[in-house]
């Protein structure tokens, strides 16, 4: 893998730096980062649809009219699926909807979108993300500055610095995490991914 250059908060490159050719330079394995998407997608899922049957809705404790000689057709409850108010019949019921996929697997899967991002040319380090005030046109100016402001950005730091989450917090294609909380799905959703150098080599220390 070659070089990224390390950039200062103007956009101005300060050094270069190699990046790990076992975590940014392997052959992706898309198969392993597909299953890693649904894993985390289903994962968001709360799995608490739910609705009534028939013996859990209130009422049609008796049937409504005798069985013969009504006229009407047979009856035993005014609580069955088939009249209003009834129970419903098939309906969700809660459930757990996360999946499993072995550490090897989910580490193959990171480093395969890593790898997918650093081929783009999709990642850009800053030597440091820190902000003089907490506002939003700090954040602009500097996506500005890197000409992504009009791209899903997600920036990633090696620990939350104030000023930089009021700042970002606003922006509807910012998100901001912590090395640890870095996941596939977000990478792929990101069109760049944004990090500080400090961020990198502990991500780097991680998965290497």
């Amino acid at each position: 893998m070659g070089k990224v250059n390390i950039l200062n908060l103007n956009g101005e490159k300060v050094k270069d730096l190699k990046l790990k050719d076992e975590i940014f330079g392997i052959t992706p394995n898309d198969k392993v980062l597909y299953d890693a998407i649904i894993l985390t997608r289903a994962s968001l899922r709360q799995g608490t649809h739910k609705t009534k049957n028939r013996a859990e809705v209130s009422g049609g404790g008796r049937k409504p009219w005798r069985q013969k000689g009504t006229g009407h057709a047979r009856q035993g409850s005014i609580r069955a699926v088939q009249w209003v108010g009834g129970g419903d019949y098939g309906t969700p019921v809660p459930r757990d909807y996360s999946k499993k996929q072995n550490r090897k697997e989910r580490r193959l899967a990171l480093k395969s979108a890593l790898t997918h991002k650093a081929n783009d040319n999709a990642i850009i380090v800053l030597e440091e993300l820190n902000f003089a005030t907490p506002k939003t046109k700090e954040m602009v100016k500097l996506l500005e500055t890197l000409k992504i402001q009009d791209k899903k950005v997600l920036i990633v730091v090696k620990d939350f610095e104030e000023n930089v989450i009021l700042a970002s917090r606003n922006l509807a294609n910012i998100a901001l995490m912590e090395t640890s909380e870095v996941n596939v799905l977000d990478l792929v959703n990101a069109d760049y991914v944004l990090m500080t150098s400090d961020a990198l080599e502990k991500l780097e220390e991680v998965l290497g």
